[in-house]
């Protein structure tokens, strides 16, 4: 059924390995695929790169084009009402009918969380640059 209200995730199968998130990405932006949303998930080998972008059959072309292996998937997209407990309560929808969620990420909002193994070096490193560095005060006065 072609009207289902879904959007296409793409994964990406990446090496655990310094730089090839940012190739992934670096691809996507230099051919004009605006990336709206993502999560990276790793083990000690692998990550995963889950995106969901402007333009989902262009990208995975150009993945598959640079030797990535790429899945595309149907996903279910909700914009939330920015409240607490906005997110538990279409969860427990789903969750009290039996159905696993297996995982949730957000989309199109410019904060980006990056989770590195040494944070005061990458502050530093980015203390001089043209990037805005959210702190927790930010995270809890935003509303959108």
């Amino acid at each position: 059924m072609s009207d289902r209200p879904v959007v296409k995730q793409l994964s990406v199968f990446i090496a655990n390995e310094s730089g090839r998130v940012s190739e992934v990405t670096g691809i996507l932006g230099e051919a004009d695929v605006n990336i709206r949303g993502f999560s990276v998930s790793d083990t000690a080998e692998y990550g995963i790169l889950r995106l969901v972008v402007d333009a989902p059959e262009r990208a995975h072309e150009l993945l598959r084009e640079q030797g990535f292996t790429v899945r595309v998937d149907d996903v279910i997209c909700i914009d939330l009402p920015d409240q607490p407990g906005g997110l538990a309560r279409v969860l427990r929808i789903v969750a009290e009918a039996g159905v696993n969620i297996e995982y949730v990420y957000s989309l199109v909002s410019t904060f980006v969380v990056i989770n590195v193994a040494d944070v005061d070096r990458a502050l530093h490193l980015l203390g001089d640059k043209p990037v805005r560095l959210v702190s927790q005060a930010d995270i809890t006065e935003v509303r959108l």
